[in-house]
C-alpha cells in the first residue's frame, strides 16, 4: 500500500490522540467535553510534530541523495530544495525528477555518441581527401627531384600535375574553410538586387564545354527569361556559387545526351528556383544525406568523378541563410529536381504627384 507521508502522520496522530483522550475520558477529572477538546488538541499536536518531523527526516536524506547529483543537476536541485518542504509526498516528486534526470541525460548520451560517429566519420573523409591530392603531388614533384628524367617535356608534365593536385588540395581547404565559417554564422551574406535570369545565362556559358562533353543540353525555363529580366535580393556571388553546384552536379550525374533545366517560378513574394535533370534519380534512403559533408550515394567514384561531397553542404548553408531551404524531389530512373526559393525586391512606392505652383 502507497501512503503518503501526510497519511502516515494523520495515522498515527489519530492513535496517539484517540488512547490518550480514551484515557482522559475514562479519567473521574474531565468531562465529556473537556475530553473531546483535549483529544482535538492532542490529534493537531500529534499530527504537526510527528508530520513535521517525518518531513524533516524525509528531507534530510533527500538531501543526501541529491549531494551526489548537485554536480549535473545544481539548478534543478536548488529548485526542488525550496519546494520539498512541508509538500506531499517528497519520495515521489523526488523519483520522478530523477528519473526525468536520467532521461535527458540518457538523450544527451545518445546525441553525443551519434556526434562522435560523425566527428570519426567526418575525420576519416577529411584524411581521405587531403592524402588524395597530397600523395599525387608528393609522388609527382619526387620523380622530378629525383632526377631520373631528363625530358624536359615530361618533367613540365609532372609539373604540371603536381601543380594540379596542388590546386585540388587547395580548392578542397578552402570549401572546408567556407562551411565552417557558413556553419558559425561567420559570413554575412551581402544581399542586393540583380536579375537572376542572366545570372543563371552566365553560369550556362561557363559550365557549357562541360555539358558539351556529355551532350548535354542546359534550358531556362519559362523561355522568356532570355530577355526579360527577373529581379531578386541575395547575396549574388553566394547564390553563383549554389547555383553552380547544383547545375555542375545536375549534368555530372544526369543522363548523357540528356537535359538540365533551370526554372524561375515567379510567385506573389518570392521566385521559386529549381533544377532539374533526368538522370538516374535518387533512391529515398539517401534523400536526407545528400548534404552532408562528403556524403557520396555512390562510396566507389573517386573524388575526380564524385566530387569532394562538399558542394550541396555548402549550397545548403548558403541558402538557409537567405531564410529559405532547398529541396530534394527525385525519383529513381526519372531524375531530381532540387529547389529553393529568394524573395523578390519590394515594389517601390509611387511618389505622390505635386502640382506645379500656380503662376
Amino acid at each position: 500500500m502507497n501512503l503518503s507521508s501526510r497519511t502516515i502522520a494523520i495515522l498515527i496522530a489519530l492513535l496517539v490522540g484517540g488512547v490518550l483522550s480514551t484515557f482522559a475520558w475514562v479519567a473521574p477529572t474531565l468531562d465529556f467535553q473537556q475530553a473531546a477538546l483535549a483529544m482535538g488538541i492532542t490529534v493537531a499536536a500529534c499530527f504537526l510534530l510527528v508530520y513535521l518531523s517525518f518531513e524533516a527526516l524525509l528531507f534530510r536524506e533527500i538531501n543526501n541523495i541529491y549531494a551526489g547529483l548537485e554536480n549535473i543537476k545544481r539548478k534543478e536541485f536548488r529548485r526542488l530544495s525550496n519546494k520539498f518542504l512541508f509538500r506531499p509526498e517528497p519520495l515521489k516528486r523526488m523519483r520522478d525528477e530523477i528519473l526525468d534526470m536520467a532521461e535527458r541525460k540518457e538523450r544527451e548520451i545518445e546525441e553525443l555518441k551519434r556526434l562522435q560517429a560523425l566527428r570519426r566519420e567526418f575525420l576519416a573523409d577529411v584524411s581521405h581527401e587531403l592524402k588524395t591530392p597530397i600523395f599525387a603531388a608528393q609522388g609527382f614533384l619526387h620523380t622530378v627531384l629525383d632526377g631520373d628524367m631528363d625530358d624536359d617535356f615530361l618533367r613540365q608534365k609532372f609539373l604540371t600535375k603536381a601543380a594540379t593536385s596542388l590546386d585540388t588540395l587547395d580548392a578542397l581547404v578552402q570549401d572546408l574553410v567556407t562551411i565552417s565559417q557558413l556553419e558559425k554564422g561567420v559570413v554575412r551574406m551581402r544581399k542586393q538586387r540583380f536579375n537572376l535570369a542572366e545570372l543563371v545565362r552566365e553560369i550556362f556559358e561557363q559550365l557549357e564545354q562541360k555539358a558539351a562533353q556529355r551532350h548535354v543540353v542546359l534550358q531556362l525555363f519559362p523561355p522568356t527569361l532570355h530577355t526579360e529580366p527577373l529581379l531578386v535580393v541575395a547575396d549574388r556571388n553566394r547564390i553563383r556559387q549554389v547555383l553552380i553546384n547544383l547545375i555542375d552536379n545536375a549534368i555530372k550525374y544526369g543522363k548523357e545526351g540528356g537535359h538540365v533545366v533551370v526554372s524561375l517560378v515567379e510567385a506573389q513574394k518570392v521566385v521559386r528556383v529549381a533544377v532539374r535533370d533526368d538522370g538516374a534519380g535518387i533512391p529515398k534512403q539517401h534523400q536526407n544525406r545528400i548534404f552532408e559533408r562528403f556524403y557520396r550515394i555512390d562510396k566507389s567514384r573517386s573524388r575526380d568523378s564524385g566530387g569532394s561531397g562538399l558542394g550541396l553542404a555548402i549550397s545548403k548553408h548558403i541558402v538557409e541563410a537567405h531564410k529559405s531551404v532547398i529541396r530534394v524531389r527525385s525519383e529513381v530512373g526519372v531524375g531530381t529536381t532540387l529547389e529553393f526559393k529568394l524573395p523578390k525586391p519590394r515594389p517601390a512606392k509611387e511618389a505622390p504627384e505635386v502640382s506645379a505652383p500656380e503662376a
